[in-house]
């Protein structure tokens, strides 16, 4: 492949004003529409060495056949034409953000002759005032119900109002008690627009300089002993109480934020917004985004931004954000433009606002996970998946069964592996296996030994015993597979495994099945040594690859190129999704390993039992600390005397 694009304008040519650029291909498709500050800095960065590109983004430019560019006064300019040709031409390498859910907002009419409140997942109605989202329906129309109460204004669709206006007779809302707008003959339309108008500050604020105001006069009312206007005013005192009840108290009464969490992975983001209004979280709202190129965070809080406000969302004065993205500025007037105020963009360090967004951090990594395992769920997408693995692979048939494989230590100690299943796109726990490798220079070794312990057992049942790994087996506990360490002779393997034994027999049950395709996680080295195992064992008929974290690349035995898979693509998710199955396997067998190693430690010391165990490792940390530690300090821990800390300190140190 040659480094240059016969396309890449000379030098000279790009300007260096801000701008909006489009790659587009030969049939004149827009691939991607990208803004810049300096146009000539940023696409240079696109016709740098091929080599030295992304492999996604070396694939957007490898297939496009132009770039194009417009120049614009403004970074704030620019970002608003980015935004309206990504709408307009929907780019493939450009971001796509998909809605969790669609949420369900409270609006008000506000350009209607006699506003109404109604509960709508449609946004951008004109002149409507919107306020959420709200987690779920019932949510909505329980607040309005409460508001009504207070603030009586109309509810009934527009033909009915037209309707109860030319007859002079209430609407059927109007008639059960519903409906308190001009058509119910109750009350005009100024007075109603009046109602309205306090209706909409109260949900915009939550003040409760209102209910402060409602109270003085019901208690006014009950002097001069206008009882009725006084209970009138009781209830509606009730009704704001209770909808600001139900509202979480988070922040102080006078704080309006919007707070934006981020959690990506090499695919994928999920964008979770916490609105806050008057100290409590009004809403949540929550997307997903896929993404095709590799994206950093300041760029998703560009996409982000522009995604949440565009289509009638008003910003408040401080968005709250995990870091402030390169074009901070721009961003801010933009913003600024939309609210017809100052906006202000900030990253929370410390204090009240970062603890709420470490909240709604939490929130967007299960989103994420949610969205990634219904995903990887769905029958369609499973079937697609397969057969896109197939195809990519070169393989005769789908992977119907895989299996993937990763080692895992603590400094070079404590080294064991996982085995994950997936069969038909699903995980298989009850074929999941645990190993522990007692000895090994690094991960390729390591995963060259599990997988030569595992293939022996696919070798048929007349193979001679030789066909199975020599040396001692180690115990380990239930649900483990004891790897035997190879020997260098035959005079220091010890006794030969039996290929009839009960544990074989055992052994061949428990790995009874043949994987279509095997896959370890890492790159080219991890592979290799797979290969080896899978060449030496002698077995046929399995597919064999690896993916590497990084850049999540499928990397083939004897192959200088990986095998690129679509970023947005149900294969590369489900490989990735085995693939950080059996690393999270690994982790959680290596950690109990390592815990069952301490308290093995210190319950060897006599007259220590679980609880004073637990009381060290408490106030230590870890062994090592507590190795290192004086007999004094040690004998200052609750329950521990002089006499058993001279105990700890002696056995520890022998």
């Amino acid at each position: 492949m040659s480094d240059a694009l016969s396309y890449r304008p000379k030098p000279g040519e790009i300007p260096t004003e801000p701008g909006v650029y489009r790659f587009r291909d030969a049939s004149r498709r827009v691939l991607y529409v990208g803004k810049a500050k300096n146009l000539r800095a940023r696409l240079s960065n696109y016709f740098a060495p091929l080599s030295s590109l992304h492999d996604r983004t070396r694939r957007m430019v490898t297939t496009a056949t132009s770039v194009e560019w417009t120049t614009v006064g403004t970074e704030v300019e620019a970002l608003q034409l980015e935004w309206t040709w990504i709408n307009e031409f929907d780019p493939p390498f450009n971001v796509q953000f998909k809605d969790d859910k669609s949420y369900p907002y409270l609006a008000v009419t506000l350009a209607d002759e006699a506003p109404r409140a109604l509960v709508t997942r449609t946004t951008g109605i004109k002149g409507a005032r919107y306020f959420g989202p709200y987690p779920k329906v019932w949510a909505v129309h329980e607040t309005i119900d409460l508001m009504l109460k207070a603030f009586p204004i109309r509810t009934c669709n527009n033909s009915n109002y037209k309707r109860a206006m030319q007859s002079g007779k209430p609407c059927f809302a109007g008639q059960i008690g519903r409906c308190f707008g001009p058509c119910s003959g109750k009350v005009g339309i100024e007075e109603h627009r009046k109602t309205v108008n306090e209706f909409v500050s109260f949900m915009g604020s939550q003040d409760r300089k209102l209910i402060n105001t409602l109270v003085a006069q019901m208690k006014d009312a009950a002097l001069a002993q206008d009882y009725e206007l006084a209970a009138r005013r009781r209830d509606q005192v009730k009704a704001l109480e209770a909808v600001l009840e139900k509202s979480a108290v988070v922040l102080r009464d006078n704080v309006d934020i919007d707070l934006f969490a981020i959690e990506q992975d090499e695919l994928a983001a999920a964008v979770q917004l916490f609105i806050v209004r008057g100290g409590r979280i009004r809403g949540v709202h929550g997307w997903v985004v896929d993404k095709e190129l590799d994206l950093s965070m300041s760029e998703l809080i560009d996409s982000t931004m522009q995604t949440a406000y565009t289509g009638g969302a008003v910003p408040p004065r401080e968005i709250v954000l995990p870091e402030l993205p390169d074009d901070a500025d721009a961003l801010e007037g933009w913003l600024g433009e939309i609210a017809h105020r100052k906006v202000r963009l900030v990253a929370a360090q410390r204090g009240e606002k970062a603890a709420l967004l470490a909240t709604a951090a939490q929130n967007a990594k299960q989103a994420l996970m949610l969205y990634k395992t219904r995903r990887s769920s769905d029958f369609v997408a499973r079937s697609k998946a397969l057969e896109d693995l197939q195809e990519a692979l070169g393989m005769e048939t789908a992977p119907l069964r895989m299996e993937c494989y990763d080692a895992s230590h603590l400094g070079g100690t404590n080294i064991v592996a996982s085995m994950v299943v997936f069969e038909d796109g699903l995980p298989r726990k009850d074929e999941y296996r645990r190993f522990s490798v007692p000895e090994s220079t690094d991960d390729t070794d390591s995963l060259y030994r599990v997988l030569t312990r595992r293939l022996a057992y696919l070798v048929p049942n007349d193979a001679t015993p030789e066909a199975l790994p020599k040396g001692g087996v180690i115990t380990l506990t239930d649900g483990d597979d004891p790897l035997v360490d190879p020997a260098p002779d035959e005079s220091a393997a010890g006794p030969a495994v039996d290929a009839d034994s009960p544990e074989v027999a055992a052994k061949r049950k428990k790995f009874r099945y043949q994987p279509n395709l095997l896959i370890v996680d890492g790159g080219q080295p991890q592979v290799a040594a797979a290969a080896r195992a899978l060449r030496e064992s002698g077995v046929e008929g399995i597919t064999l690859c690896g993916i590497a974290k990084r850049l999540e690349e499928i990397w083939l035995p004897d192959s200088d190129y990986p095998v690129i898979l679509p970023r947005n693509s149900d294969a590369l998710f489900l490989i990735q999704r085995i693939r950080d199955e059996a690393h999270r396997f690994a982790i959680t067998h290596q950690r109990a390993r390592r815990k069952r190693d301490i308290n093995t430690v210190l319950g060897e010391i006599p007259g220590l039992g679980p609880a004073r165990i637990k009381v060290l490792l408490q106030h230590f940390g870890s062994v090592t600390r507590l190795r290192e530690a004086s007999v004094d300090s040690i004998a200052e821990i609750r329950g521990i005397g002089p006499t058993l800390a001279e105990g700890i300190h002696q056995h520890l140190r022998a």
